[in-house]
């Protein structure tokens, strides 16, 4: 009973703070809205976290896993929102046309798998690792501005909430990747809940500074928005 209540438990927390953390995207929507402009920014974040989520909401299907169910299917409704609202204020829609397109045949890939695929335990596999491999792309992507902040010893580029807030939303999924034997839910939380450890470490190491009086640095996270799950 207390085992189960745990897990409950951990569930729902996991669950809260993933969709917290996939809220923020609201706040930048809203102010492509104000703008009527995306400015020189990306549809990438939006485009790879809606992929991630699907990926993953794929996995819980397979797995029968509601929570990893439920946490994705919210991720993949916003994400692909905040895709929409992007692709309404850019230049250049022909560019969001072709990245979408991309991941677009990824997801009809690994549905066609799944379906021709007789063997249930080797279809979880093949998505669950092709969502560890999504995962670690992801987590890799910041490591060359990761350099760059241990280079010039400088970490006004680092935004401190949104990597704390990374890290105890992959502790949490990682615990709950233990709690229910998942290795596939462990081991890219783990990862991730690695590297934000280590940009929290830099804090530690190289203060932050105060900002000028331009208005301060612009903040370019080196931890990943997309979220593994």
């Amino acid at each position: 009973m207390d085992a189960i209540m745990s897990k409950a438990s951990l569930a729902t927390l996991a669950t809260v703070a993933t969709v917290l953390q996939f809220l923020t995207g609201t706040v930048i929507c809203n102010r492509y809205i104000r703008k009527k402009s995306t400015g020189d920014t990306s549809a990438v974040p939006f485009i790879s976290g809606f992929l991630s989520c699907f990926m993953w909401l794929k996995y819980g299907v397979l797995t029968e896993e509601s929570t990893v169910i439920l946490v994705n299917f919210i991720g993949s409704a916003l994400f692909f929102s905040y895709t929409v609202v992007f692709f309404i204020f850019c230049v250049n829609k022909r560019e969001v046309i072709r990245q979408m397109m991309g991941i677009s045949c990824i997801i009809l890939s690994a549905t066609f798998y799944t379906m021709i695929e007789t063997d249930e335990e080797k279809s979880i596999r093949v998505i669950g690792l092709l969502c560890c491999c999504l995962a670690v792309l992801f987590f890799a992507s910041p490591l060359t501005k990761l350099a760059h902040v241990i280079r010039t010893q400088n970490t006004d580029s680092l935004p401190f909430p949104i990597i704390l807030a990374s890290f105890f939303v992959c502790l949490l999924w990682t615990a709950y990747g233990v709690l229910i034997g998942d290795r596939f839910v462990q081991i890219p939380n783990l990862l991730g809940g690695i590297l934000a450890g280590i940009q929290l470490t830099l804090y530690v190491i190289y203060p932050k500074q105060k900002a000028s009086s331009s208005g301060g640095p612009r903040y370019s996270p080196l931890v990943s928005e997309n979220p593994v799950l």
